[in-house]
């Protein structure tokens, strides 16, 4: 099969296998788990499956797999959200194009990724789809969070829970890739993700900076960090990651001044949502958090 090269989740390998192995395709499926953990790839695969025409499913040779490979295989649909929402329209095209029967193949597939992206409008529209499917289509929902789905849609679709990556497997994984420099501060963020692996490898030296502020956030007077926080001043494309990590960062301290600076972080992150002038609120985060840790030697006004 073609697993092989998937690292985790098991069981749900085998699940997938002995479905294909056995024809017993369902209409509907709901791959659930944390966001990096391979969900996206399991379904693809799933899909390759569905569609080779080999015994041996995926054979790799047929026109089918070598269309897939191509990533232009007429009876593979994959729908991805756009500006963070998949919205109705892309829902009605999904609905016009299922109606149609199958190009080179008996079936259809849909892969929506991200499907907890979905505006309220889109999930109704798509609950019509999966009450009553053409018998030849499968219809893959991914998601992180299952509570921004519908009841009606978790109802109809077979729930497949991907559980996060062993640690084992995840320092197997950065032995094999030749990955340096990763943390055990940066492992425990990833959480069993290898995409936030990858993540994190990719602005590895922003995360070595932010540890290396929390190290002197009890050694260094306040002037000092305000003008040594570049990381978070200049990193407003992954603030949210770095601002998960601090939280990481000041947990594993175990100590209760820096425990207690969490509640300042969750407090950034609402204020920058909310669209709060970023440098400032950077500045009110890190003063808080000075102070907090520092609060025996500093007397508040």
């Amino acid at each position: 099969m073609s697993f092989e090269n998937i690292i985790g989740n098991e069981k749900v390998k085998q699940m997938i296998e002995k479905t294909v192995k056995t024809n017993n395709i369902l209409h509907s499926y709901l791959f659930l788990g944390i966001e990096g953990i391979g969900k996206s790839i399991f379904a693809r695969e799933f899909a390759k499956m569905l569609l080779c025409e080999a015994e041996n499913k995926p054979c790799e040779t047929c026109e089918a797999c070598f269309k897939l490979k191509n990533n232009n295989h007429p009876d593979l649909m994959i729908i991805e959200n756009e500006e963070k929402a998949i919205k109705i329209e892309q829902i009605r095209y999904l609905q016009q194009k299922i109606s149609e029967k199958p190009i080179i193949s008996n079936r259809k597939i849909y892969i929506i990724d991200n499907s907890d992206t979905m505006t309220k409008e889109a999930q109704n529209c798509l609950l019509k789809t999966i009450e009553e499917p053409p018998e030849y289509a499968t219809i893959i929902l991914i998601a992180s969070n299952e509570n921004k789905l519908l009841n009606t849609i978790k109802s109809r679709c077979m729930k497949v829970s991907f559980n996060k990556i062993e640690d084992k497997d995840i320092l197997n994984y950065i032995e094999e890739n030749s990955i340096e420099g990763i943390t055990t501060n940066m492992i425990s963020f990833c959480n069993g993700s290898i995409g936030k692996i990858i993540n994190v490898r990719d602005n590895k030296d922003d995360y070595l900076k932010l540890e290396e502020l929390v190290k002197k956030l009890d050694k260094e007077d306040l002037v000092y960090i305000l003008n040594n926080a570049d990381i978070l001043y200049k990193s407003k494309e992954i603030i949210f990651e770095l601002l998960e990590y601090l939280n990481v960062l000041l947990l594993k301290t175990k100590e209760i001044e820096k425990i207690n600076c969490i509640k300042y972080v969750e407090e950034t992150k609402k204020r920058l949502t909310a669209n709060s002038n970023y440098d400032m609120t950077i500045d009110n985060l890190l003063i808080k958090i000075w102070e907090e840790i520092n609060s025996e030697n500093y007397s508040r006004c």
